[in-house]
């Protein structure tokens, strides 16, 4: 009989367990907010992309969002990293999707996940592969067929995938909601009919695929029934949705704002980012989302176009996985107080009084006799104090006071108590032993070159396998010609689409000219040294990442497009454009593998005396032995100018310290209207100077770094830095 107890408390025990890790629910909305098992939730939200950090950091950070009062974990999906050739999928380390999806269940919270497949993200080519591009026939994200073909076999692929390990709320798992497209209202308003058709594709194709949870499209005025319409931005106060019986949900809550080789670092105050949730919630939101909780890396040549390595965001959890104080603390507070605010939120709506001049209460009285009040000062100048319920209570400039019970204030959003706390960079290492390795200048008579008539745009040559592309030609110079006698040398002028390019005369290094995110295109033109007889022309065409934001990807051009002209000859001015060009993709380093072990003991690299400095075009290597201590780390690159920089054969990303930031920066108060180039610091310094290494990338000695740099640097300047609060 007791075996039989035993057994009996065995099994029910067992039973729990399963239904506990893997309860089945409903999940649909109203007007109100989004419903499970037909409960109105208030559903606080975090932005962490799975493959902008490491799958050995992904816990600690859902940890920190949970901890931080967070319900959902929402996330795009990277066509580009899943599908890099047509039929070839990754979804290992980084990209190890449903493994993320996982780890968020198990920390017991929920997913959103943002299938799109058009990401934006500042993420290159907006998260579409580059093979898309070359489909024939093709137009991007409007009513055209391949294109749509493509899309709705990779949407289907992911739902299938998640359906498959039943990660989708019905079947157990964790995902309540999806998205299909993304920010697609102002591209349809611009192309009009065929985007009105193509958005109502998109839309039944996402519901046709029968996930069981609410799908949504953001910043999609028309997005038809029964797909929900979001909002994006700094503040989302004023946004309704398409229809009355659809939720306010606000699906990107800018926590502060990505950071551009050539710009500032953007920050935005906690105290009005918390101001624009208090203000949502209390006209009526019920579902917001901090784009992003956790920023991250943009490791390798995932940065979108003259986006920094680092899009840490200014985000309450920091791009080396800290938590950024005050602003997680006071976010965290004002979660709490909403939560005790929900059961009125959810079932009521709110009576509107006004006190004066920009002086507001907004009070959620349920049936039940639950209440909530908020009072609100939006005058960004002035502080105030207002009487409710007999009450007095002292509103800050530019601040919301938050009552639950409508009895007492426990939250104010320009009233911080959380701790404060500077992040320091701390160098742990003394300079590196490096060596050297001079990448060659090619010419058009390599055997490892091609030759085509007039010049090719370079993504249709490299198809993005290599940031660098090399345009090589040869001009003839007659001995007449009347510079070799005067000294005034001829004027080459080379007009590119973009980014950057190096400009080589005979192997010898004649300008360096590149462009920024507002004007990606370059000219150069510069009197150049040339002599009687055969004269070779090197253009290093260097792309900085693919755009991710616009209409009409298929006709983007990067590269050398010219025209090419020589101006200053007997005959006037030569025109290069058409004649024949040989390429060569990448570099010989590159093709070297230069940056793994296996392919840096290649070749012969010189150090001592000898070791290159401040030379173009030139691979450095050193060894170290991992730091002790769980410290995030970093490298010091302010020594260096432009490239790329890999550990043990991963790749850190593009260094380009030699970018000064330039914009306005100085004082920083929270009271007023934010936008990304208020309360910018950095300026007159390296947009980015510090390069994040993730702990799991290191042995615990001998760890390969290498560095490619482009325009010359000290390497003796670089150093190991931790960053510790």
């Amino acid at each position: 009989m007791l075996r039989m107890k035993i057994a009996m408390m065995i099994a029910l025990f067992l039973w729990v367990c399963l239904c506990s890790s893997s309860v089945r629910a409903s999940v649909s909305y109203d007007d109100k907010a989004i419903l499970i098992n037909g409960q109105r939730k208030i559903l606080i939200s975090g932005s962490i992309h799975y493959p902008r950090s490491t799958p050995e950091m992904w816990s600690d950070l859902i940890q920190k969002a949970k901890d931080g009062g967070l319900d959902v974990i929402q996330t795009y999906v990277f066509w580009n990293g899943h599908e890099p050739s047509p039929g070839k999928y990754n979804f290992e380390g980084r990209y190890d999707l449903v493994k993320f999806i996982k780890l968020v269940q198990q920390a017991g919270l929920y997913v959103h996940l943002r299938i799109g497949p058009y990401v934006c993200a500042e993420w290159n080519f907006g998260g579409f592969p580059v093979w898309l591009k070359y489909v024939p026939g093709i137009a991007f994200r409007t009513d055209n067929g391949p294109f749509k073909v493509a899309m709705q076999g990779f949407t289907q692929k992911i739902v299938s995938m998640m359906k498959s390990e039943k990660l989708f709320e019905p079947q157990g798992g964790p995902i309540i909601m999806s998205q299909i497209e993304n920010e697609y209202g102002p591209v349809e308003w611009e192309i009009g009919a065929p985007g009105k058709a193509y958005t109502k594709w998109a839309a039944q194709m996402a519901v046709g695929l029968k996930t069981g949870v609410p799908w949504i499209m953001c910043k999609q005025e028309d997005a038809p029934d029964p797909i929900i319409d979001a909002c994006n931005g700094f503040y989302c106060e004023g946004f309704t949705p398409n229809k009355r019986y659809k939720p306010k949900m606000w699906t990107e809550v800018w926590s502060g704002w990505y950071t551009k080789f050539g710009g500032p670092i953007p920050n935005r105050p906690a105290e009005d980012l918390a101001f624009s949730v208090a203000r949502f919630i209390h006209n009526g939101g019920s579902f917001f989302n901090y784009y992003m909780y956790h920023g991250g890396t943009n490791f390798g040549t995932s940065a979108g176009l003259f986006v920094a390595t680092s899009y840490d965001y200014d985000a309450p959890i920091d791009e080396y996985g800290l938590l950024r104080e005050p602003k997680w603390g006071h976010l965290r507070n004002l979660h709490k107080a909403i939560k005790l605010c929900e059961p009125a939120l959810v079932s009521s709506y709110p009576t509107v009084t006004s006190f004066g001049k920009n002086l507001e209460a907004h009070v959620f009285r349920s049936k039940s006799g639950a209440c909530a009040a908020f009072l609100s000062n939006y005058d960004p100048k002035s502080s105030a104090k207002v009487t409710f319920q007999n009450m007095q209570y002292d509103l800050p400039p530019w601040s919301i006071s938050i009552l639950p019970g409508c009895k007492n204030e426990v939250f104010n959003t320009a009233k911080i108590n959380a701790p404060r706390a500077q992040a320091k960079m701390i160098p742990v290492s003394r300079a590196f032993p490096w060596q050297s390795y001079n990448d060659e200048t090619p010419t058009s008579d390599d055997s490892d070159t091609f030759v085509k008539e007039g010049l090719w745009e370079q993504l249709g040559v490299t198809r993005d396998a290599s940031d660098y592309l090399w345009y090589l030609t040869d001009i003839n110079i007659p001995s007449n010609e009347a510079f070799l006698k005067n000294g005034q040398n001829p004027v080459l002028t080379v007009m590119s689409a973009g980014h950057a390019m190096h400009v080589f005369i005979n192997g010898q290094l004649s300008g360096f000219v590149y462009g920024g995110l507002e004007n990606p295109k370059i000219t150069f033109s510069d009197g150049i040294k040339l002599r009687a007889g055969i004269n070779k022309i090197s253009l290093l065409s260097v792309a900085v990442g693919l755009a991710n934001v616009g209409v009409h990807y298929e006709t983007w051009n990067t590269g050398v497009l010219g025209p090419v002209t020589l101006k200053g000859m007997n005959s006037g001015t030569w025109d290069l454009t058409k004649q024949k060009w040989s390429y060569k993709v990448g570099l010989r380093g590159e093709g070297k593998n230069l940056h793994t072990l296996g392919g840096s003991s290649s070749v012969e690299w010189v150090e001592g005396s000898l070791l290159a400095q401040k030379q173009p075009l030139t691979w450095y290597k050193t060894t170290f032995n991992a730091p002790q201590g769980n410290d995030p780390l970093a490298l010091d690159m302010s020594s260096m100018g432009k490239g790329q920089m890999w550990i043990n054969g991963e790749s850190i990303g593009r260094h380009w310290p030699g970018y000064i930031a330039q914009g306005s920066c100085g004082g920083c108060s929270y009271a007023g209207t934010y936008t990304e180039k208020k309360c910018q610091s950095n300026c007159g310094q390296p947009s980015q100077r510090w390069y994040h290494i993730p702990r799991s990338w290191l042995k615990p000695s001998g760890n390969l770094l290498v560095v490619f740099e482009e325009l010359g640097g000290n390497p003796s300047g670089i150093t190991l830095v931790r960053r510790t609060t």
